[in-house]
């Protein structure tokens, strides 16, 4: 897998995608479906999938499929790769008149009942209002630390009903004192979990967002202004035109997810090994 430095796309780093040095392979995605006739290709690697459901409609998240579809399609996944390796996205959270706090407080209840026994962690954000969700999205705003609140109790409690803890996304720890977990949610605990293994980590260097975030430092393989799902609210996606644009670019042959090698790129090797831990423990 070759990937561009984003900000300086003539810088590529090369990765080996061996299951001897790849220990776990995280997801993210609004759409699992598509991929769900290849799982067996990735039996040698472990898993962690975010999907990303929300119950905002064809306005905000133009091309997201049925989100009732996308819940079964979650409980499928999770049929597969287990309920460790699975974790539920509700966000970004905004707040209008067509979206009131008890509309998010009545639709996380009927979602958070659906996927029931089929994942333990639901990550919840607030809105961030980045330059791109300014322009693709002017009319909406922060949500108020009051609704913020009110929004957080009420999901706690509801998921813990169904067997659920909230993990609030790099926004601090107002919720902790209620019964969410701060602490991340891509973490080592997290990832161990996933793997039914210890990893010897090593020491990496700041946290992501200037510490607002304690997760675990990856090697991210995506790309901004790729993904066709167009929802308003994204902060990766500039505009939608450049977005059809490098979708058109994809070649199933290339090692970059778009585009192809380019003479004056100079290409990087990652120094990668497995950071699993063979050594038996009793676990106490």
């Amino acid at each position: 897998m070759l990937v561009r430095n984003p900000y300086n796309p003539a810088q590529v780093t090369r990765y080996s995608l061996s299951p001897k040095v790849v220990d776990l392979m995280v997801f993210c995605t609004k759409n699992p479906a598509p991929m769900l006739p290849y799982m067996d290709y990735l039996k040698s690697y472990g898993q962690y999938w975010f999907v990303t459901i929300t119950p905002y409609g064809k306005d905000i998240e133009p091309n997201v499929p049925d989100k009732g579809k996308v819940m079964e399609n979650f409980k499928r996944l999770s049929d597969i790769v287990g309920v460790d390796s699975m974790g539920w996205r509700y966000d970004p959270i905004f707040v209008d008149t067509r979206h009131p706090v008890e509309w998010h407080i009545s639709q996380f209840e009927n979602m958070a009942k659906t996927l029931s026994g089929y994942t333990k962690s639901c990550v919840i954000s607030f809105i961030d209002i980045y330059k791109k969700v300014e322009r693709n999205f002017p009319e909406v705003g922060e949500v108020f630390q009051k609704d913020r609140l009110t929004i957080g109790k009420a999901f706690i409690e509801i998921a813990g009903k169904y067997g659920m803890i909230i993990r609030p996304c790099a926004e601090g720890n107002d919720l902790e004192a209620y019964g969410a977990d701060c602490s991340g949610c891509m973490t080592v605990k997290i990832f161990e979990t996933a793997l039914h293994a210890h990893l010897n980590v090593p020491k990496r260097g700041k946290n992501q967002r200037n510490g607002a975030c304690a997760c675990l430092l990856g090697t991210d393989i995506g790309e901004y202004d790729t993904c066709g799902h167009l929802c308003r609210y994204c902060y990766a996606n500039a505009n939608s035109a450049l977005v059809k644009k490098n979708m058109k670019k994809h070649n199933p042959e290339s090692p970059f997810l778009i585009g192809n090698i380019d003479p004056d790129m100079v290409v990087y090797n990652a120094n990668q090994f497995s950071w699993i831990d063979g050594q038996l423990r009793l676990e106490f």
